[in-house]
C-alpha cells in the first residue's frame, strides 16, 4: 500500500505527488489539498473544474511512471500552468479547458508561453525536451501526430480531448529514450524570471514584491541590493530630516526602472509618510505602463466578480505613474512643496538644459527670464519642503537622444551650485565616459557630504536573458572597436540569434519564424531614416505606442503586423522580444568612424555639430538594445539610378557588420 504521507506539497505548486500516489488518492483528497493551497477562494466553477481534470488525469496517467503538479506557478506571468507532468525524460505542459469543444489561437498560445516560460527561465527545464497540451475537453477531435520541436526542445502545442491526451503523452515518451527526470528535484528548481517592463509593471502594482518577479542569479543579484540600499537611504532621510539625491546608473535593460516602479509601489499610498510618485518625460513610456497596468487591473478585478470600471481603474494608475512635464507644470502654480516626499525620476539624462527650458517657458508658458535648467527647477520644488526629501535619477548611458537633453551632468551642476545642504549618493560608474557627466563629477566630489555607492549601478542586462552582453557588443559596434565587437559578438551568438539581410521581406520572414507564443515582435528605424520609403517604412508617420506595444496581431496598428516602424523616441525604456533595426544612410561606417546625415529636400547633408552626431550614434545605441531574445538587421542595397540611395551609401556599413562575424540571411 503507497503511504499517502510522502505526497510533496511544494510552495511553487498547489499539489505534487508521484503519479502512482496521485493515482491512489481519491477525487476529494486531491481536491482538498489544491483547496487548501488556494491563494484565493474556491468557488464552484473552479472547485468543478478541478474535478474534471483530476478525473481525466487519473485516466490518462494510468500506470505511467513520474510526477505530477497541479496549478503550478509561473511568476514572471503571475499565472499557474493547470498541470505539468514530469515521466521519462519529458516535460508534458498540459492546459485545460473545461467544457470546450474546440481549439482556439488564444488557447494554443497560453500554453505555448507556459512552456517558453520553463523553457528559458526554469534552471531544470534548460536543456529538457517541454510537449505543451491543450485540452479541449468536448473537442472532436485530438492531434494523432507530433510536430517537429525547435531547436531548444519545445514543440509547438499539441490539441487533445479527453480521450486523446493519453496518446501524445505516449508519443512524446516515445520520441525520447534519455535517463528519466527527477520530478523532485525538477519541482524544486531555481525559478530566474526576467519579465518584460509591462510584466514588471504589471506585477508590481498588483503588490507582488521585486523578488518575485526578477532574477536570482549572481549575475542580476544587485538589483535587489539597488532597491534595498535606496529604502535604506529613503528611512534614513526621513528619521534624520535630511534632504538626499540618488544617481543610480545601469547599461541599456539592466533594470533601471525596475528599482524605479518597486519603490513607487511600496509606497503609494498618498497618505502614508513617505509617499512617492514615479515620473518619466517619455511621452510614449507614461501611455504604455498607465494603459498595460489598467487593463490589467480591470481584467483581475474583474475576474474576481468585482463590477468596475476602467476609468475609474485609470485615474489611480495616473496618479502612480506621472509625465515629468505635468509634475513640473503644477509646481508653476503653487508655491507650496509636492505632496511627495520621494520623487523618481526616470531616463533622468534627458531632462532639459536651461536653454531648452527657458526657451519652453518663454514660447509656452509665457514665461520669459526663466533662468533654471529643468533639473535645478524640479530639485528646487523638493527643495520647499521644510523636513526632508528623496530624489531618485535613474541614469542610461548614452542615451540622450533629443536637442536640449542635459545629460546627468546637469543635475550635479545644479546640486553644486544651489543647493548646498543636500546629500549625494552617487554611482561610481558615473565617472565613465558613457554617461559624461565631465566636469560636473569633480565639482561635487570635493563636497563632504558625496558617497560614491557601488550598490547604486546596475551593471547586467536583464532584458537580454538569453545573453547578458549585448550592451557591450552594441556599444563596441557604434564605437568601431572591431576586434571587441568581434569577441562580444561571438559569445552571444549561440543564445541570442543575430541575422544581417538586404531583403526586408525575408527579415519580416526571420521574425515570424523565430517568434513563438505571443511573444512580441515589430520594426523599428531612426527618426531620420528618411529614405527607407521606398521599402514601405516612412518615419514621418507617428505610431500609436499604446497601440503598437499592447494589441495583437489583428490590429493594423500593432507591431505584429511589421508595418509601421517605432523610432527611438517611440521604443526608448520599452523592449519587445525580437526586432528587425532598419538601417538607414543616416549612419554611415566610414572605414574606421561614423560618418553622421540628415535629409534635408532632396539629398542628404552631413551633420557637423558634435550633439547632434551623439543624438544619432544614441538613437541606433536605443534601437540595438530592444530586443529581448534577438535580431535581425535591414540594410537597404540601395538603388544605383536613386542619388538619395546610392548602394556606396549602405555597402560600407553592410560589410563591416558582416565583418563582426553577423550572418547574412540566404534569400
Amino acid at each position: 500500500m503507497l503511504d499517502s504521507e510522502r505526497i510533496m506539497l511544494l510552495p511553487r505548486a498547489y499539489y505534487s505527488a508521484p503519479v502512482a500516489i496521485f493515482l491512489a488518492s481519491t477525487c476529494d483528497t486531491v481536491l482538498g489539498r489544491l483547496a487548501a493551497n488556494s491563494e484565493m477562494a474556491v468557488e464552484p466553477p473552479q472547485r468543478d473544474a478541478w474535478l474534471q481534470e483530476i478525473a481525466i488525469l487519473k485516466e490518462a496517467l494510468h500506470d505511467l511512471p513520474g510526477t505530477l503538479f497541479l496549478e503550478f506557478s509561473i511568476p514572471r506571468m503571475g499565472k499557474r500552468i493547470d498541470a505539468v507532468v514530469v515521466s521519462g525524460a519529458v516535460v508534458f505542459v498540459i492546459e485545460f479547458k473545461v467544457g470546450e469543444n474546440r481549439y482556439t489561437r488564444a488557447d494554443l498560445d497560453q500554453v505555448w508561453d507556459y512552456a517558453l516560460d520553463l523553457k528559458n527561465f526554469h534552471q531544470a527545464s534548460h536543456n529538457v525536451p517541454i510537449l505543451p497540451i491543450l485540452v479541449a475537453t468536448e473537442a472532436p477531435m485530438s492531434d494523432r501526430l507530433l510536430p517537429p520541436p525547435h531547436d531548444d526542445q519545445v514543440y509547438p502545442p499539441v490539441q487533445a480531448n479527453r480521450s486523446g491526451l493519453r496518446r501524445l503523452i505516449d508519443i512524446g515518451l516515445g520520441e525520447y529514450q534519455d535517463v528519466p527526470l527527477d520530478g523532485v528535484r525538477w519541482g524544486t528548481a531555481p525559478y530566474h524570471p526576467t519579465p518584460t517592463i509591462i510584466q514588471a509593471a504589471q506585477s508590481l502594482y498588483a503588490q507582488h514584491s521585486v523578488d518575485a518577479i526578477a532574477r536570482h542569479d549572481a549575475g542580476a543579484r544587485n538589483l535587489r541590493a539597488t532597491s534595498a540600499r535606496i529604502e535604506e537611504l529613503v528611512e534614513q532621510a526621513r528619521s534624520s530630516g535630511s534632504k538626499m539625491i540618488c544617481l543610480v546608473t545601469g547599461v541599456p535593460g539592466a533594470g533601471k526602472t525596475l528599482v524605479g516602479l518597486n519603490i513607487a509601489t511600496k509606497r503609494r499610498d498618498t497618505n502614508g509618510p513617505t509617499h512617492a510618485v514615479f515620473l518619466s518625460g517619455n511621452g510614449p513610456l507614461v501611455a504604455v505602463l498607465r494603459e498595460a497596468l489598467t487593463r490589467d487591473e480591470v481584467a483581475r478585478r474583474r475576474s474576481s466578480g468585482e463590477r468596475v470600471r476602467k476609468g475609474k481603474v485609470g485615474e489611480s494608475v495616473k496618479a502612480f505613474i506621472q509625465n515629468v512635464h505635468h509634475f513640473r507644470d503644477e509646481a508653476l502654480r503653487e508655491t507650496a512643496p509636492p505632496i511627495d516626499h520621494v520623487v523618481i525620476f526616470d531616463e533622468a539624462q534627458r531632462a532639459w538644459n536651461r536653454a531648452q527650458t527657458s526657451a519652453f517657458m518663454r514660447t509656452k508658458k509665457k514665461m520669459p527670464g526663466f533662468s533654471k535648467s529643468e533639473p535645478e527647477f524640479l530639485i528646487s520644488y523638493l527643495d520647499r519642503h521644510n523636513d526632508w526629501a528623496v530624489i531618485v535619477c535613474l541614469v542610461g548611458g548614452g542615451q540622450e537622444i533629443n536637442k536640449g537633453e542635459a545629460g546627468i551632468g546637469a543635475w550635479l551642476d545644479a546640486i553644486n551650485a544651489a543647493f548646498p545642504k543636500w546629500h549625494v549618493y552617487i554611482s561610481p560608474e558615473l565617472t565613465d565616459s558613457e554617461y559624461a557627466a565631465g566636469h560636473a563629477i569633480d565639482a561635487v566630489r570635493s563636497r563632504p557630504d558625496t558617497h560614491f555607492d557601488s550598490n547604486l549601478h546596475l551593471a547586467v542586462s536583464m532584458r537580454s536573458f538569453r545573453a547578458e552582453n549585448v550592451a557591450g557588443f552594441v556599444k563596441a559596434v557604434l564605437d568601431c572597436e572591431i576586434d571587441a565587437a568581434r569577441d562580444a559578438y561571438s559569445m552571444l551568438s549561440r543564445r541570442y540569434p543575430i541575422a544581417l539581410t538586404r531583403n526586408l521581406d525575408r527579415a519580416r520572414e526571420w521574425i515570424r519564424q523565430h517568434a513563438r507564443g505571443t511573444e512580441r515582435y515589430g520594426l523599428v528605424a531612426s527618426s531620420e531614416a528618411q529614405r527607407l520609403k521606398p521599402h514601405a517604412i516612412d518615419v514621418r508617420v507617428n505610431i500609436d505606442p499604446v497601440h503598437w506595444f499592447l494589441d495583437d496581431g489583428c490590429d493594423t496598428r500593432s507591431s505584429l503586423y511589421l508595418e509601421d516602424a517605432a523610432s527611438q523616441f517611440d521604443i526608448q525604456g520599452l523592449e519587445l522580444d525580437w526586432i528587425c533595426v532598419n538601417w538607414d544612410a543616416d549612419l554611415r561606417f566610414a572605414g574606421s568612424s561614423w560618418s553622421y546625415h540628415i535629409f534635408r529636400g532632396d539629398r542628404w547633408c552631413g551633420l557637423h555639430k558634435e550633439d547632434r552626431r551623439n543624438y544619432l550614434r544614441n538613437a541606433y545605441r536605443v534601437l540595438l538594445t530592444r530586443a529581448r531574445q534577438g535580431m535581425v538587421i535591414f540594410v537597404p542595397p540601395g538603388e544605383a539610378s536613386d542619388p538619395t540611395r546610392s548602394p556606396a551609401f549602405y555597402d560600407s556599413t553592410f560589410q563591416y557588420l558582416t565583418g563582426l562575424g553577423i550572418p547574412v540571411l540566404m534569400k
